[in-house]
């Protein structure tokens, strides 16, 4: 087993004690588990939010990944782009990362926009995600990115439960990270 540093034993704290939940549960893709992890109790809590940016930007420079924005499909991985985006104002390691949201359709009213924040078209993207299942969330935030004229880089998520997520992205040809897996959770 390779040595973790201290934030990455902290997110695995916050996660197990804040967002892993055991018993019965139909998840969002139709799929039964064992447990269930709410990763916003985690990544919307305080000291979630700096754990995770300041890790997210640390895994990013360690992949060479220079994103403008980072943003995923709203709600889940809101959070965790705000979370990278303050960790990289103080960062000292290059320009800020900025933060954009995917909305699930576009807006009917006002500038009809389905992405909103700090995205502009060539950006460099990374997606986030709270929790990888199937893909199918990264996938549908790829999909309007690219179709607004993004370029993505990757998807980082904070978990992977290790269900067909990661395989589904990479097999549609995404790189992904994540900052911690199921199995090392204890949940595999």
């Amino acid at each position: 087993m390779s040595a973790i540093s201290s934030l990455e034993r902290r997110l695995r704290e916050l996660l197990q004690e804040r967002s892993v939940t055991h018993g019965d549960f139909v998840l969002a893709s139709g799929r039964r588990s064992t447990f269930y992890i709410d990763a916003r109790r985690t990544t919307m809590a305080a000291e979630g939010l700096a754990v995770i940016g300041t890790l997210a930007l640390e895994r990013l420079a360690a992949l060479g990944w220079r994103p403008d924005v980072v943003g995923g499909l709203t709600l889940g991985a809101d959070p965790v782009a705000y979370a990278i985006a303050a960790a990289s104002r103080g960062a000292g390691r290059g320009p800020a990362v900025d933060a954009f949201s995917v909305r699930k359709r576009a807006k009917a009213h006002g500038t009809g926009k389905r992405i909103e924040g700090c995205f502009a078209p060539g950006a460099a993207v990374v997606i986030v995600e709270d929790v990888i299942t199937t893909g199918r969330s990264a996938l549908e935030a790829i999909g309007a990115v690219e179709s607004a004229g993004g370029r993505v880089l990757g998807v980082l998520a904070v978990v992977d439960r290790e269900e067909g997520g990661r395989a589904a992205l990479e097999q549609a040809g995404y790189a992904v990270a994540t900052l911690v897996t199921a199995t090392e959770l204890g949940l595999g």
